[in-house]
């Protein structure tokens, strides 16, 4: 089986979403001093690559513990728009050439190359889906979509006050599925038959959780 990872990894001081908290990691134990290593972890649910769950956008939606997981791995749909300016919009007459013949339970991977600017100010400029793809995704029976950005919806700016519009999110995420964040590396699912996997931590009544995003399909070789 051939296994590609499709996640950042999570270190001290990486970019988060404006307002997170902070990643930092500390040794808390080392061989020398204590026989055994262990480190110390403080991040938030949405750090790195990271699953969201209902209950991040939705009053009462299911937490990410409660999350099936047989929908957050299933054959994936790696939809291409590359070339994209900063904060285009991406709409369904860019997009539904790739789409068509969706089976339910199929988890849709946008792959718009700007994972490269991760760790930059650009990074918070990315693209976003128009909620018009999100709502047909979800009548097409996907209840996982993930995408190459920090977000599938505008990023506001770190003195932005007030609530933040989240329309993708209140699709997606008000139908019960689940939206994989910071995807990265996407350009080497390069086959068709690839199956997805975004397993999050079993954090209880959390809404959110750092995932390690696989794709796999069987070695020819």
């Amino acid at each position: 089986m051939r296994v590609v990872d499709l996640s950042h990894p999570v270190r001290t001081g990486m970019q988060v979403f404006p307002g997170d908290p902070h990643v930092r990691t500390r040794t808390a134990a080392t061989v020398a001093r204590d026989g055994f290593r262990v480190a110390e972890l403080h991040l938030g649910t949405h750090s790195g690559t990271h699953v969201d769950a209902p209950s991040h956008t939705v009053e009462g939606g299911a937490d990410v513990d409660a999350l099936e997981l047989s929908s957050l791995v299933g054959p994936a749909r790696v939809v291409d728009v590359p070339g994209c300016a900063p904060g285009r919009v991406i709409r369904w007459a860019d997009v539904a050439g790739q789409l068509d013949r969706l089976a339910p339970g199929t988890i849709v991977l946008f792959r718009t190359g700007w994972s490269a600017h991760f760790g930059t100010e650009r990074y918070l400029e990315h693209p976003v889906l128009d909620p018009e793809i999100a709502r047909r995704l979800v009548a097409a029976g996907v209840r996982t979509l993930g995408v190459d950005t920090l977000n599938p919806d505008p990023t506001p700016t770190a003195d932005a006050t007030g609530p933040v519009a989240l329309p993708v999110h209140e699709v997606v995420l008000g139908a019960g599925g689940a939206i994989v964040e910071n995807l990265t590396g996407l350009a080497a699912v390069d086959r068709p038959g690839a199956v997805f996997a975004a397993l999050p931590l079993r954090l209880a009544g959390m809404d959110g959780s750092p995932v390690r995003a696989v794709a796999m399909w069987p070695d020819a070789g």
